[in-house]
């Protein structure tokens, strides 16, 4: 049922004063298929870290690209067949981009000593 601005505002104006001041936003960098890839890649950080295939297709110029990771990565069976069939059906629908946003030369390290420098970060 579609709701008017107005009506809206009325029911719920602590959440349209919120959304008006743009404040306690939160971005949403990626979307992961894989809760545990999703968990393991968010809650390790750096320590020992091992790239996984969205760290690869993170790095992507382009479609073509990210492919070519997925298909690499599941014929070496680094993932599961299931697994590169989500990754390809994502990146058809949403784009390369939407793993997340490009990860240029030395992300990692500058990623490390940003943190260091800044233990809240």
């Amino acid at each position: 049922m579609p709701m008017d601005k107005e009506r809206f505002r009325k029911m719920f104006p602590h959440l349209v004063k919120e959304m008006n001041t743009k404040e306690s936003r939160i971005a949403i960098n990626s979307v992961r298929s894989d809760i545990q890839t999703g968990e393991t890649a968010s809650s390790s950080k750096f320590v020992i870290y091992t790239p996984d295939v969205i760290d690869f297709i993170r790095r992507c110029d382009n479609e073509q690209q990210a492919k070519e990771i997925i298909a690499y990565l599941e014929k070496r069976r680094e993932i599961s067949c299931q697994y590169a069939q989500r990754l390809r059906k994502q990146l058809k629908e949403k784009g390369v981009r939407s793993f997340g946003a490009k990860k240029e030369e030395d992300y990692y390290l500058k990623k490390h000593v940003l943190s260091s420098a800044n233990p809240n970060g």
